[in-house]
């Protein structure tokens, strides 16, 4: 039987009738507002141009991340086509109040939906998904079956233990022709484009999906040297897959800023001190969702953060004294937050803080290790890194200004690319 159509989470996607790629470019700020954008200003460096055609020939939109503006939410978006509210994943660390644990939410325990690639593997598709950083790769792999003929699905970080009955491949070496890259690197990213390119002419999947890291937008701002050098390394691995004929979307998990002073630090408000003063050490928990095993680019501080209060403490006056901290965008409470971010109510808890641009929000000075930040910091978290590029190599019938989120790019490109 033909099959022509899937419904997954909700949402109705064509049978792909040629491959495609879905790439994530962790970090990739767009130019927005005034300010400069990696993809715009690598094209009028005159050194990306296939970026350039797709801007011109195919689709090229700003569209909206997930908040909190972090990878594990948004990745997970992309992959499911859903919001948080509906995956369950909310950062990439949170609180379990049941175990009094904070942990990383990198178990597919944690997800309450499949992912597009398990619904269409399951009808019969070949997937192939490769992601920067080990930490996300369970995640994306979670409910596809690996072996002689199934899925492929690795992280460029451990590239050297690919095998065929956990990650549907082995000899990854080999086939790529690189060797295991170090993950506080660009060459952690260029490995993911290069294992793509390889398995697209090796294998040809019906989706591939392709998540790098932001090692260099956390360290070089749009435009630099380093970064046009980064993107145009993308270029040239986007333009051979597309030349083997593949439909290519290309968004962001988020943007990034810049979050330091005048001086080169960072710029950072403590909540938990400010707390521990305010109402009484103990008395809060602040989590910060960035909080990942990969922290020496950011030091675990963003701009973004969730409070959770002992249950003697009256969280609306907590709330209107943190709306009142200069650096701080907006407080809001988890249902209101929950409400207007589409997140689990249940795994935000009391209160969601967000940073200004130039903010970030941290626990107190001891617990962040800032040691590995060569230049000024910048990162991520707030809503003024929700603006991320949408890209297609075809052009869209979709209509401008539709609310247009990260995670429609494989329903644009199942439904909407003009093949």
């Amino acid at each position: 039987m033909t099959i022509s159509h899937l419904d997954v989470n909700g949402r109705r996607y064509a049978w792909p009738t040629a491959p495609v790629v879905g790439l994530c470019i962790d970090g990739s700020q767009p130019a927005y507002d005034g300010a400069p954008g990696y993809i715009e200003e690598a094209v009028a460096a005159g050194v990306a141009p296939f970026f350039g055609s797709m801007m011109a020939n195919g689709t090229s939109r700003l569209g909206d991340c997930v908040v909190p503006s972090f990878t594990n939410p948004n990745n997970l978006s992309i992959v499911t086509g859903r919001p948080p509210s509906v995956h369950g994943i909310c950062g990439n660390f949170f609180y379990d109040p049941e175990s009094n644990t904070e942990v990383m939410m990198n178990d597919p325990a944690l997800m309450r939906a499949g992912t597009l690639f398990h619904a269409f593997q399951t009808a019969g598709a070949k997937i192939a998904a490769i992601t920067a950083k080990d930490k996300l790769r369970r995640l994306l792999a979670h409910g596809l079956e690996f072996g002689k003929d199934g899925a492929i699905c690795f992280s460029a970080e451990h590239a050297d233990q690919a095998s065929l009955d956990e990650h549907g491949i082995d000899g990854l070496l080999g086939l790529v022709g690189l060797p295991v890259p170090d993950v506080y690197s660009a060459d952690l990213s260029e490995f993911v484009m290069a294992a793509g390119v390889k398995i697209m002419d090796r294998y040809r999947p019906d989706i591939m999906y392709l998540s790098t890291t932001d090692y260099i937008q956390h360290k070089h701002a749009p435009g630099t040297p380093v970064a046009n050098q980064f993107y145009a390394m993308m270029d040239g691995y986007l333009t051979e897959l597309d030349a083997a004929g593949a439909v290519i979307v290309v968004t962001a998990d988020h943007g990034m800023n810049a979050k330091h002073g005048a001086d080169g630090a960072p710029d950072v408000l403590f909540l938990q001190d400010l707390l521990d003063h305010d109402i009484g050490a103990g008395a809060a928990r602040v989590i910060l969702p960035i909080t990942d095993p990969y922290v020496a680019h950011h030091g675990a501080l963003g701009s973004y953060a969730t409070i959770y209060l002992g249950d003697t403490i009256d969280r609306d006056q907590v709330m209107a004294r943190l709306a009142d901290r200069p650096g701080i965008a907006l407080v809001l409470s988890c249902e209101a937050a929950a409400a207007r971010f589409e997140l689990p109510a249940d795994r935000l808890g009391d209160i969601v803080v967000i940073g200004e641009q130039s903010k970030v929000l941290g626990t107190s000075p001891d617990r962040h290790d800032v040691s590995g930040l060569t230049e000024p910091l910048r990162s991520h978290g707030g809503l003024t890194e929700q603006k991320v590029p949408v890209m297609m190599n075809r052009p869209t019938g979709r209509p401008d200004g539709d609310g247009l989120r990260n995670f429609d790019i494989f329903h644009m490109a199942l439904n909407e690319a003009a093949l």
